[in-house]
C-alpha cells in the first residue's frame, strides 16, 4: 500500500509517512497519554461558510519557534488520538510537489507540505487514532501549524479559497519525474470557531480509483493550521472531527 500511494501522491506521501510507520508502531516523538475513541466527522458536502469574527484592529503577533511548539497539538489536548511529531526525515519531501497550473498551486503547496506564502516558522503533527476499529485503521490526520505575519497569513487563506474555485474540474502535479493526477477541488463547509476557515476535498487519481483527500484550514491572528486526511487501506472518505480542530484553535487563543 506504501509503494500505491507513493505511485499516486509522491510530495504528499513523504509527508504522511509516519501515519503507515506509526500504525505499526513506528518512528515519531509521541507526548503520550491515553485517549478515547475518536467522534465521528460530520461532513457536509454542500460547502457553506463559517462565521468568521471581527478582524482585530491591530495585526496579530507572528509567534516564535518555541510559542509555536507549545501551542501545537498533544496527545492530552485531543480524545482518540495519540500526537506525534514527525522526524525531519520524514517531512523531507515536503515543497517538492508543483502543479501544472498557476492557479492552482496554492493547493498543490498544500498537499506537498509547504504551505504558500512560506510561513516565519512551521511545526507537523501527526494524529494516530487509538480505535481498534479495522476500518478506521486507514485513516491518517496530519497537521501543519504555521506561524505568519498578518499579512501573509490572509494571503494564504485567500489565496486557498480562489484556487478551490479555478480548480474544481481538476489538475496535475509533478513531483521531480514523478506526475500525479487530481480529478477534482470540491469546497465543503468550513470549521467553525476560528478567525477565517475553510474546508476542501481534492480527489486523487490512482488507476481510476478516486482517492479523497481532505482539508480543513482555520487562522487564528496570524497563525494557521492545516489539517490534511486521507484513508491509506481502502481509499474511502477521510474525516476531520470539528472538536480537534477547536482544540487547536483554543490552544493558539491561550
Amino acid at each position: 500500500m506504501k509503494t500505491r500511494i507513493s505511485r499516486l501522491l509522491p510530495a504528499a506521501a513523504a509527508a504522511l509517512a509516519l501515519g503507515l510507520a506509526s500504525a505499526c508502531g513506528g518512528p515519531g516523538s509521541a507526548d503520550g497519554e491515553d485517549a478515547k475513541e475518536p467522534e465521528r466527522d460530520g461532513r457536509s458536502s454542500s460547502a457553506a461558510p463559517a462565521p468568521t469574527r471581527t478582524t482585530p484592529a491591530e495585526p496579530a503577533r507572528t509567534l516564535s519557534r518555541q510559542e509555536l511548539e507549545k501551542a501545537a497539538l498533544r496527545t492530552a489536548d485531543v480524545s482518540g488520538y495519540t500526537v506525534k511529531t514527525p522526524s525531519k526525515e520524514e517531512v523531507s519531501g515536503a515543497g517538492l510537489e508543483k502543479a501544472d497550473r498557476a492557479e492552482c498551486r496554492p493547493i498543490a503547496s498544500v498537499i506537498g507540505g509547504a504551505p504558500e506564502p512560506e510561513p516565519a516558522e512551521m511545526v507537523y503533527r501527526q494524529l494516530i487514532t487509538t480505535s481498534e476499529d479495522e476500518e478506521a485503521g486507514g485513516l491518517i490526520l496530519f497537521e501543519m501549524l504555521g506561524a505568519y505575519e498578518q499579512e501573509s497569513a490572509n494571503r494564504l487563506m485567500e489565496g486557498l479559497r480562489k484556487a478551490v474555485k479555478a480548480c474544481a474540474g481538476g489538475f496535475t502535479t509533478k513531483t521531480g519525474g514523478d506526475t500525479s493526477k487530481y480529478s477534482g477541488v470540491t469546497e465543503l463547509t468550513a470549521p467553525t470557531g476560528a478567525d477565517d476557515a475553510l474546508a476542501y476535498q481534492v480527489d486523487g487519481d490512482f488507476e481510476g480509483d478516486k482517492v479523497p483527500l481532505l482539508f480543513k484550514v482555520v487562522r487564528s491572528g496570524s497563525s494557521v493550521a492545516i489539517f490534511y486526511s486521507m484513508n491509506l487501506m481502502d481509499f474511502t472518505e477521510p474525516g476531520i472531527p470539528q472538536s480537534v480542530v477547536t482544540a487547536q484553535i483554543e490552544k493558539l487563543e491561550r
